[in-house]
């Protein structure tokens, strides 16, 4: 019985008690009226972030509780003569800046978006940048690079060198100190305005790798290889004095090794991402490996090492081994709290945005994401380059980005998209389908956003295209729609595979798709029977409700082929799967037993009928009928002894319409049924003396044939005077033929009446039994 036919029941049957008048063959015209095609019915349901990520985005963020909503306006401002970029800043003017490599390079964008190179050196990397309360740039290279001032006219000075092997960050303090984070001793150095610096902090750890300053201008470091981040701040007490040495305090050790990106709210809230897993053995520095045109160049803590040849491309890859991320926020009061961690993105670079939420630039497949205050995160777009490595914000709120592999810069909102659109991954219905009815979810649209939007176009709209390759290409059909309504029926051609596309009007913020489905109804296919299994004569099968207590010796069945299914089986249908549990065997003369295995493609209830006919037979008769189960046990002692064969039907009837119902049969192979006895003939048992040697020799020469009409005989013994049976061999020695002959001799008799008892089986376990008595003399002295 279908769903709508339960539902029926449950819904009118009360009602038809008390109007008897309704007639009963009103009902039967009413219930085979409902649709059963409806328990073919698949549907094509899409509402988590994983299953969104796979589609494409165009001005549509997708969120991590499964929502697709518009995004802000993703702008390309510049693609940069540059491998990479590695730091982002703005200066007090609002101009933007970005450093990177290689060689050494750092780049003013101008308000067209064009950039201008400003610096340039034969360092490998220009790793930092930052600017003064003047607007003064300050240009930190690596690897042995020093930090160079740039006056506005262009002109580079080597304004510090701290003879340390790395410089990592730059940072100005509020009263015009520049910090240096340095490795690999892991220093901090603070750069007066003249340029006269000393150590400020010294580590334990190889590298202070990011600075950044919190709402009480205390220095916040963050270090590698244990992944520390530090509060760095000169004592409090009254006898320190300027010059004392600062401290630091360990304001969270997390369980990545590097921290890569500082963030602090104007709450004094403190965001850090982190990545890799900590190594056991002492601190290495960091490798880079920077690839250009000319070649690839490792940076590591013995110096350069190139290549010489140029190389096949490689991403860039700072600090490897990247086996993980996660981003930490640690709250105004010092508690700290994991807010997001991956082991595919790598988080290398922080920023906030103007509404509050937290930006996170990842890699490798460069990847814009956007962190609540509830830790939902939604991916905003994708930058086409490996790595986001910097953020940065200007006094409007327009974010800017830089990337890495190869070196862009973007800009994002804080406007949104006017439009956004979504397709979907290609959907697979494994048959050839027709589609049938799109259903969504779209949240209302707040009062305001209703206030200001035309009432005559539409928030959203639908497409629909169908085809039978796995890519869409042109081979495809056109995109049906738009449509607006949800659960309308598509005019898409049937087909096996299937896309829809989705398109967000009006640029309003909180837009957005909860869930889409796509019913379809896939192709009725004929199942399928794998393959059939004989049992040996003597086994019988049984589902483990049927065994019982004190049941005969069980027996390892013969198992047949798996199922040899086309594809992966559709798993939209509403029907749980159904376990099947394997038989038992067990040993019980005259039962022939079979199993066979089947699938069907459209996961249709299937009901098997199993048919004999003799071997010289050509009409089919039912052996039973209506089976659920993938075996058959007989009592073979019914049919005439001969050989056989066996036919198994496999019908969907179950879950289709007698119209649509297809069948599918197999024949065995051949088999035999025995059930009667081996004949035993001719059993003679003559006593002898014989007097050549001293005593005498005593016995019996008894001998017999047995004989079997049906199949070979098996075996044969013998036993006298109820006692114990032993084994006999035949005159050939090969028991293999339907008559054999044998032949044994008995001594150690005392004279007397004695009785031989002989038996013989066949093949099929059939017995067939004799015996003789004969009187055995006594031997003259």
């Amino acid at each position: 019985m279908t769903h709508s036919a339960e539902r029926f029941f449950k819904l009118i049957l009360p009602g038809l008690r008390q109007r008897r008048a309704i007639s009963f063959s009103l009902l039967l015209c009413f219930l085979t009226s409902l649709p059963l095609l409806a328990e073919h019915t698949r549907r094509w349901r899409q509402s988590t972030y994983d299953e969104f990520l796979k589609g494409t985005a165009h001005g549509v963020a997708v969120r991590s509780d499964g929502r697709l909503e518009l995004a802000p306006k993703f702008t390309l401002l510049a693609d940069a003569d540059a491998s990479y970029l590695w730091s982002l800043r703005v200066d007090p003017k609002g101009t933007l800046y970005a450093a990177g490599g290689s060689p050494a390079k750092v780049f003013r964008f101008g308000s067209n978006g064009k950039p201008a190179t400003v610096f340039d050196s034969t360092d490998l990397s220009a790793q930092a940048i930052a600017f003064d309360s003047k607007g003064t740039l300050y240009v930190g290279t690596s690897p042995d690079g020093k930090v160079y001032r740039v006056s506005a006219s262009g002109e580079k000075s080597v304004f510090f060198d701290p003879k340390t092997k790395y410089i990592w960050d730059l940072a100005f303090s509020a009263d015009g100190t520049l910090y240096v984070a340095t490795g690999d001793k892991g220093q901090v150095f603070a750069v007066a305005p003249d340029g006269r610096g000393e150590p400020f902090y010294s580590s334990d750890q190889a590298h202070i790798k990011v600075l950044a300053f919190d709402a009480s201008g205390n220095l916040i470091a963050g270090t590698e290889p244990s992944g520390r981040i530090l509060r760095i701040s000169r004592p409090n007490s009254k006898g320190a004095g300027k010059d004392s040495a600062a401290e630091g305090f360990v304001l969270y050790e997390t369980s990545k090794r590097e921290i890569t990106s500082l963030a602090v709210s104007p709450d004094g809230t403190i965001y850090a991402s982190a990545i890799g897993e900590k190594q056991r053995t002492g601190a290495q520095a960091p490798n880079a490996i920077i690839s250009t045109p000319q070649g690839t160049t490792t940076i590591t803590t013995g110096g350069l090492i190139s290549s010489g040849q140029p190389q096949a491309q490689q991403p860039f890859v700072p600090f490897p081994p990247l086996l993980s991320s996660s981003i930490y926020r640690i709250s105004p009061d010092g508690a700290p709290e994991e807010v997001w961690s991956s082991r595919e993105d790598v988080v290398y670079s922080l920023g906030l945005a103007s509404d509050g939420r937290l930006l996170a630039g990842t890699g490798n497949n460069g990847s814009l994401l956007a962190i609540d205050g509830r830790g939902v995160f939604a991916q905003l777009a994708k930058a086409g380059s490996a790595q986001i490595t910097g953020i940065a914000r200007n006094s409007f709120g327009k974010i800017f980005l830089c990337t890495a592999n190869p070196g862009k810069v973007f800009s994002v909102g804080p406007e949104y998209e006017a439009e956004g659109t979504f397709e979907s991954r290609s959907f697979d219905a494994q048959l050839f389908s027709q589609w049938g009815r799109l259903e969504w979810w779209s949240p209302p649209p707040a009062a305001s956003a209703k206030s200001s939007a035309s009432s005559n176009e539409p928030r959203l709209e639908f497409f629909i295209r169908t085809g039978n390759t796995e890519d869409p290409g042109r081979e495809w059909s056109r995109w049906f729609g738009p449509y607006t309504k949800t659960g309308g029926a598509v005019e898409a051609p049937p087909a096996r595979f299937a896309q829809w596309k989705a398109v967000i009007h009006d640029g309003r913020p909180g837009d957005g798709i909860d869930w889409v489905s796509l019913a379809y109804l896939p192709r009725n296919v004929a199942p399928v029977i794998d393959g059939i299994a004989l049992q040996d004569p003597g086994v019988r099968a049984q589902g483990q409700s049927g065994i019982a207590l004190n049941q005969p010796a069980s027996v390892t069945l013969k198992m047949p082929p798996s199922p040899n299914t086309s594809g992966l089986i559709i798993t939209q249908s509403s029907t749980p799967a159904r376990f099947e549990q394997p038989p038992q065997g067990t040993i019980q003369k005259g039962y022939q037993s079979v199993l066979w295995t089947a699938h069907d493609d459209n996961e249709d209830e299937l009901r098997y009928a199993v048919y004999f006919r003799g071997e010289n037979e050509h009409e089919w008769k039912l052996l039973k009928d209506n089976l659920d189960q993938k075996f058959y046990s007989w009592d073979t002692t019914a049919l005439p002894d001969g050989a056989y064969y066996l036919k198994i039907v496999a019908t969907d009837a179950p879950s289709n319409p007698p119209a649509n119902t297809l069948k599918a049969e197999r024949e065995s192979e051949r088999f035999e049924v025995d059930n009667t006895p081996p004949i035993i003939e001719n059993l003679r048992a003559v006593p002898f003396i014989a007097y050549s040697g001293t005593p005498a020799i005593v016995g019996v020469k008894a001998e017999f044939i047995a004989r079997d009409s049906g199949s070979s005989i098996e075996r044969a013994q013998y036993s006298v005077d109820g006692g114990e049976w032993l084994q006999v061999a035949p005159a050939g020695g090969i028991s293999d033929a339907p008559e054999e002959h044998y032949e044994f001799s008995l001594s150690g008799l005392a004279p007397g009446e004695h009785t031989v008892a002989v038996r013989a089986f066949d093949r099929f376990e059939n017995v067939g039994t004799a015996k003789t008595t004969f009187a055995m003399p006594a031997a003259k002295p």
